[in-house]
This record gives C-alpha cells, sequence and structure tokens, in this order.
C-alpha cells in the first residue's frame, strides 16, 4: 500500500499530512498519525487492517485491470499502492453530500466542524494511537436538529441535504448495512431517495463506505478522462473492480502524468 496515494486520492476527507510524510486521520472513533514505515504494524492491527484493507489482493486486480485497456495499464501503473479504505458508510455518505460543489480544505473544515473537533495539531511521533475527542455524529443525532442549528458548519444548501441523510437513515427509509449485498442499482436507487444525493454521491457511497468496488463514481474530472482516454468505453468494461479503475485513473489525470 502507497499511504500518500490512498489518503490523498480523494477518498476520505478526515487524514491530513500534518508532516513531510507523517499522516494524522480518525476513524472509527481512532486517532492515529503513521507513516509509510508503519505499514507493517497497521497489518497487526486488527482494526486499522481493516480499515486499510490489507486482506484484498490489489496486486492481482491491478494486474487484471491493466489488460483490460493500454490506457488503464498505464494508469495502473502510476498509481499502484492505492487501497480503497472501508470507511463507515454513514460517515462516507455525510462526507460526500457535503462534498458537492465543493474543494477538499472546505470540506475537511466542515466535516471538522461536524465532529466538533478542534486544529490542535497531533504529535508527530509515527505510529501514535489514541481515542478521539469527538467522533463522527450518528444520524439520530443529526436527525433531531433543523438548518439553523447547522448554520456554525458554513456548510450552506448542503445542511438540507445532510438532514435529510440523517432522517432517512435513522428511521431506515435508507438501510446503509442491507446496501452492501443489494444489486447495486437497487443500491444507488435507495441511496438517491436522499435530497440532494445523485449518481455521483451514491456511487461515491457505495463505493467508499459501502466498499462496493463494482461502483464507479462519476464528476467532471472522470467525465473529461474517460472521454479522452477511454472513448466509446463504459464503466461496467472495467467490472467487477471498476471502483478501483476508477482511482486509477482520477489519480494519473489529477496529477498531469497522462497529459503526457
Amino acid at each position: 500500500m502507497n499511504l500518500r496515494r490512498t489518503l490523498l486520492c480523494g477518498q476520505c476527507f478526515r487524514w491530513r499530512e500534518i508532516a513531510p510524510d507523517v499522516f494524522a486521520g480518525t476513524a472509527g472513533g481512532r486517532r492515529l498519525v503513521l507513516t509509510q514505515q508503519d505499514l507493517p504494524k497497521l497489518e497487526q492491527n486488527p482494526f486499522w487492517r481493516r480499515y486499510f484493507d490489507f486482506d484484498t489482493d490489489y496486486e492481482t486486480l491491478r494486474g487484471q485491470l491493466a489488460e483490460l485497456h493500454p490506457n488503464l495499464r498505464e494508469a495502473a501503473r502510476q498509481s499502484a499502492g492505492i487501497h480503497i479504505l472501508r470507511q463507515d458508510p454513514w460517515e462516507a455518505l455525510c462526507s460526500f453530500i457535503l462534498s458537492q460543489n465543493n474543494n477538499i480544505p472546505r470540506i475537511q473544515g466542515i466535516v471538522s466542524r461536524l465532529c466538533q473537533e478542534t486544529e490542535e495539531p497531533l504529535p508527530h511521533a509515527a505510529f501514535q494511537e489514541s481515542a478521539a475527542a469527538h467522533p463522527f455524529p450518528r444520524p439520530e443525532t443529526l436527525a433531531g436538529l433543523t438548518e439553523a442549528q447547522l448554520a456554525p458548519l458554513r456548510c450552506g444548501f448542503r445542511a438540507r441535504y445532510l438532514l435529510d441523510a440523517a432522517q432517512k437513515v435513522a428511521d431506515g427509509t435508507v438501510p446503509l448495512e442491507q446496501l452492501r449485498t443489494v444489486p447495486l442499482a437497487e443500491a444507488r436507487a435507495a441511496l438517491m431517495q436522499i435530497v440532494g444525493v445523485g449518481p455521483k454521491v451514491a456511487d461515491c457511497t457505495l463505493l467508499y463506505g459501502l466498499h462496493r468496488m463494482e461502483a464507479f463514481p462519476v464528476d467532471v474530472w472522470m467525465k473529461r478522462a474517460m472521454a479522452q482516454w477511454f472513448p466509446g468505453v463504459e464503466p461496467a468494461a472495467f467490472g467487477a473492480a471498476a471502483g478501483l479503475a476508477q482511482q486509477y485513473i482520477f489519480n494519473w489525470a489529477r496529477n498531469g502524468v497522462a497529459a503526457g
């Protein structure tokens, strides 16, 4: 696993590089500081082993995807080491609702305020784990709030979407855990019952929160990349690991290497 590519590829918003090659973040009520050299320790920790998805054979998947298209082979080569994190689906849903028409620093700020996190830096010593002071609020907590109460988040129109998501998840209208196994189109339709959730946010939730690796989120970046380097190719052509292909293509295009 390449820690930088995995944590900074746009799939999560609670990790930051706090010093050169030192990353700090929160997941599952835990806070962690680590470097690339700490990967063996991660693999020995049951929670972080699952979160960073060490038990998926990414090298095999990367090789299989590379055989599907010459440009995907190059994207996979230059994006080696990306893992799809196993994030909490509720947190992923909220994060990508907040990501709409937004940039990463602002998204990180809104999520931080939502969790009432301070901006105090974590220690820079590697592989320091502690309990998160302010874990991500549960849907039942947010469901009872109003847009006015969310005003301090400064998330604008997204407040209404966030509250609708909380209400629908809390009352079972959108049963997140069940969406792990139902057909992808059915899972996507269930998520799109939430006000403000379209196909892109739904697919981000499915891929990054529910680990539905066949989901392929499409935004402006991805539309442009697909049109330029994969004309006439539908995401379904990338098969059961289409979401991993999406990350390879996104990383390739975003870093400008594809242009050369």
